[in-house]
């Protein structure tokens, strides 16, 4: 059961499953970059509108103690009205996620039943960022657990996993 706060916004009832704080451990693996176990917080806390206010830090297990190995924040929300091509059953996700090595990325997509999909719609870097073609982001409540998928195409690469990790919840 889902326990949210009495002042929780109806419009993040859709995603109301991403509540609060999550821990895990998981694995980031890429071409090009050495597969690496990783510990994952992630945060979605209500904003003081209908939006989540999102922070992700990566660490890599051997640096547990130090600074996030990566970092992202941003906002997530359900959009007003249902994007053309969304399947009607799907709650329309909106997603604005930026990183200080340069990256902006806006995400659209879709929630229902515990789960989120989010597709890249537009990321801007600054110059020196590396370029990201695509990103794709799936979250799913399973028995309790936060388990998230993210694909990246980078490097020349086709769209493929990056991340994955099943979370624990920390705290509300």
């Amino acid at each position: 059961m889902i326990e949210l706060p009495q002042d929780f916004p109806p419009e993040l009832y859709p995603v109301a499953f991403l509540n609060g704080h999550w821990r895990g451990r998981g694995e980031l693996s890429y071409p090009g970059i050495a597969r690496t176990d990783i510990v994952v917080d992630v945060t979605f806390a209500p904003g003081t509108g209908p939006f989540y206010e999102y922070r992700c830090d990566i660490n890599t297990i051997s640096d547990e103690a130090t600074a996030p190995w990566s970092t992202e924040s941003g906002f997530w929300r359900v959009a007003p009205q249902q994007p053309e091509g969304l399947a009607e059953s799907l709650a329309p996700l909106e997603a604005m996620i930026s990183d200080p090595a340069g990256r902006v990325c806006v995400y659209l997509g879709g929630a229902d039943n515990g789960r989120a999909t989010l597709v890249s719609d537009v990321i801007a870097r600054t110059s020196s960022a590396a370029a990201v073609a695509a990103s794709k982001r799936m979250y799913g409540l399973v028995k309790g657990q936060l388990m998230w998928l993210w694909e990246l195409s980078a490097f020349d690469q086709p769209l493929q996993p990056y991340v994955s990790v099943a979370m624990e919840k920390v705290s509300q």
